[in-house]
């Protein structure tokens, strides 16, 4: 896959390149995930220092956790972004990648959370009740 990957929001007032490999898509089934998309979170992620931004004064935090936050613009509401306290990776919405993006799904997150108006798709992908380290 390319290094140099851009995106952006719906409005296009927050841009952003990156510079490295970008992770397979996770989809994060959680509730929190689900309230902010209206379905699941489907994100990829890269380093921190590999992302540049552009448009930053549109750029809202919101603090979901007491460990991690989401980004998103706050002209027209694009979830963009979420990144835990001191991360070294920060995880962006595969849907704001410009295409062809080259992006593939890789798994599926805390799958026992996930809505009761869908059903996971049979796609063979690693499930995951809780994060990753709830396999076992």
């Amino acid at each position: 896959m390319d290094q140099k990957h851009s995106g952006r929001c719906l409005c296009g007032s927050i841009r952003f390149e990156t510079s490295e490999p970008l992770r397979d898509v996770t989809a994060c089934h959680c509730s929190q995930c689900r309230r902010q998309t209206g379905l699941y979170y489907a994100a990829t992620s890269a380093p921190v220092s590999s992302l540049v931004i552009e448009g930053e004064k549109s750029l809202t935090w919101y603090r979901a956790t007491e460990t991690a936050r989401r980004g998103f613009c706050s002209q027209c509401g694009s979830a963009l972004f979420w990144l835990a306290d001191d991360a070294e990776d920060i995880s962006i919405m595969a849907g704001a990648f410009d295409e062809p993006s080259g992006l593939r799904m890789g798994e599926h997150i805390y799958c026992a959370d996930k809505g009761g108006f869908y059903d996971l798709p049979d796609d063979g992908l690693p499930r995951y009740p809780g994060d990753r380290s709830s396999a076992n």
